[in-house]
């Protein structure tokens, strides 16, 4: 049956073009950001403006701002953190402090020699 009705083929693939269905930064799968969870952000009401004013300013969202933020800060920390284990490290180095165990090490011919009674 033909009821006339014709498909718009143009229109159908410029839309597929806007939405394809394999679009990570599609909302519709729940799967944006791929393993990227969300979290709540709760501030002032005079940093919130703050941060308003300053996205404003850089012309992007102040959601973008924030995350951007937050990625730089964490990027900061690991970088700290990273460098204070290398200066811990090289600190137990040099004091004799990297071979710390439970373990006791005594030359192989510690016990060869008969005991020595103490008067």
């Amino acid at each position: 049956m033909d009821d006339g009705v014709v498909e718009d083929t143009e229109l159908t693939s410029y839309l597929a073009a806007l939405a394809p269905d394999n679009d990570l930064e599609s909302t519709g799968s729940g799967k944006r950001f791929g393993e990227a969870q969300v979290i709540q952000l709760r501030m002032s009401l005079v940093a919130n403006q703050q941060l308003k004013d300053i996205a404003a300013e850089r012309q992007i969202s102040p959601q973008a701002l924030a995350q951007e933020w937050i990625l730089e800060r964490l990027n900061w920390e690991g970088q700290a953190s990273s460098a204070q284990d290398q200066r811990q490290h090289a600190v137990d180095e040099v004091a004799g402090l990297t071979d710390l165990t439970d373990e006791f090490h005594f030359p192989a011919d510690a016990f060869d020699a008969p005991a020595v009674a103490r008067r």
